[in-house]
């Protein structure tokens, strides 16, 4: 059997995920916030060895990451480092779920080996913990396959994101819809799709870089549109004009690498998204 370490377990995309191998057979550890500081040696030290690392585990939403970019650091490329350390130990393979890293593209879709920019701390954390990874990979020839997803979404996102935050302002009873901006354009994973293609390269045994998305993007009013339509409302859309510090106006992930070398590409719809989404928030009103 093969045995799996999954840090960030009991986080959005490591929740769905940690359901998802238990149901195909795999042996799972999980690592979550109960288990201590993943930028500290002593707390991998309490694992046995597994085959394969899933390094989840980071600090993500963007606005704190303003506030506090040290921390971000810290987590973000300090439990990386501690993550691989446990990889040359064990001779465990990696699997690092990154994030979107080009800032503002040139060019439309965007390809793996496109120009990185760590245009916000998060980004810059995540960019330094993937550099650590290809330096382990090269060094120590630790096996390490890199993801960039890019928007993620699905049913139990925390509501300080766009799309669950649109959703529980429609479902409130609120005669209004309140938004910072309608122009930027994203790429919407949903995070079954994730959940697939990251068990999909446990087989790999070299580094590789894969983007995860659709290869289509919504504005954001595009997505209130919809959203709105799947609902039955009409509220109107208040947009208070605030501006993310250094706002990127489109992503749209070139998907052909994926699809060539793993045979994936997404199952889910923007539109059969929402629908989940919406279905089981109204579940969640009626308990």
């Amino acid at each position: 059997m093969t045995r799996i370490l999954l840090t960030g377990a009991s986080g959005f995309i490591g929740n769905k995920l940690q359901k998802k191998l238990d149901q195909l057979g795999y042996g799972v550890t999980e690592m979550s916030h109960a288990s201590g500081d993943i930028s500290e040696q002593d707390t991998w030290k309490k694992y046995p060895r597994a085959d394969i690392v899933i390094h989840l585990a980071a600090l993500t939403f963007v606005p704190d990451s303003w506030k506090n970019p040290a921390d971000f650091a810290r987590v973000n490329l300090l439990g990386t480092m501690q993550a691989l350390e446990y990889c040359k130990t064990h001779s465990a393979r990696m699997i690092f779920p990154s994030t979107y890293m080009y800032g503002n593209p040139q060019h439309l879709p965007i390809t793996e080996d496109a120009t990185l920019k760590a245009f916000n701390p998060y980004a810059l954390s995540k960019k330094m913990a993937e550099d650590a990874c290809l330096f382990y990979s090269n060094q120590f020839n630790i096996p390490i396959t890199i993801l960039r997803p890019f928007n993620v979404y699905g049913p139990e996102q925390k509501d300080s994101f766009l799309i669950p935050s649109i959703i529980k302002q429609v479902l409130s009873g609120s005669d209004i819809i309140e938004v910072k901006t309608l122009e930027p354009r994203r790429d919407y994973v949903y995070v079954d799709d994730i959940v697939t293609m990251i068990i999909k390269v446990f087989e790999l045994d070299s580094f590789n870089i894969f983007n995860v998305g659709t290869g289509i993007s919504f504005s954001v009013e595009e997505v209130i549109q919809k959203i709105q339509q799947l609902a039955g409302t009409s509220l109107k859309v208040v947009v208070s004009g605030d501006k993310r510090h250094e706002e990127v106006m489109d992503t749209r992930a070139d998907m052909t690498k994926a699809k060539e070398l793993l045979q994936w590409q997404p199952e889910w719809t923007l539109d059969n998204g929402l629908t989940e989404i919406l279905r089981q928030a109204r579940m969640d009103q009626l308990i």
